[in-house]
């Protein structure tokens, strides 16, 4: 099956050959899954042939190492709410668990699609993934302490736990209620482990 640039979603910019490529790669991977998206469709969706691809990218593999780095730097998830300023710590902890938007509800997480569909620890996106759920983690632990909790790296891993499933579940059966079911799950967690707090 092949998919024209108009019907891809990606529009034909002026943007160079590598740019485009990443930019289609975001798009297929995420919506189609990476093994359903195929060398030739990826070359032909980004305007290039499949030669400047491999020329750019090496291979396959590499490509999909490039879309994961920049999802996971740039793509809106809830996990951007730990990185909010205007918020305190207790606050992004429990920011996390909001209905984030129907498109995530659908696909989900893309760090998460591909580490499902990722099982060779030797490909090159299997570090990636390793590193921005390791980062995540850390992230929640740090939030954590920041907050006062008397044992932030359990109610960090608590937290993980809790936010991974609800984002898995959420991917499963395509719709937004497994947030609902994790925020008073989440809050009563928190609220637990930090101090008596009337943010909370």
């Amino acid at each position: 099956m092949t998919i024209n640039r108009a019907a891809s979603g990606v529009p034909p910019d002026r943007r160079g050959p590598r740019e485009r490529i990443l930019a289609t790669a975001c798009t297929l991977f995420y919506r189609q899954g990476i093994h359903a998206t195929g060398v030739e469709q990826l070359a032909e969706v980004a305007g290039v042939s499949k030669r400047t691809l491999y020329k750019l990218f090496g291979s396959k593999d590499d490509l999909v190492a490039a879309y994961l780095t920049w999802m996971s730097e740039h793509a809106p998830t809830n996990e951007q709410y730990l990185r909010r300023t205007d918020l305190a710590p207790g606050e992004r902890l429990l920011a996390l668990f909001g209905r984030p938007s129907s498109a995530v509800a659908v696909r989900g997480c893309s760090i998460h699609n591909a580490a499902v569909e990722i099982t060779d620890p030797r490909h090159p996106g299997s570090a990636v993934i390793h590193a921005h759920k390791e980062g995540f983690l850390r992230q929640l632990v740090d939030t954590a302490a920041q907050a006062g909790a008397g044992d932030p790296e359990t109610l960090g891993h608590q937290l993980f736990v809790l936010f991974e499933g609800a984002t898995a579940l959420g991917t499963s059966i395509g719709e937004l209620a497994s947030y609902d079911y994790a925020r008073p799950i989440a809050h009563a967690l928190v609220s637990e482990a930090l101090p008596a707090s009337p943010e909370l």
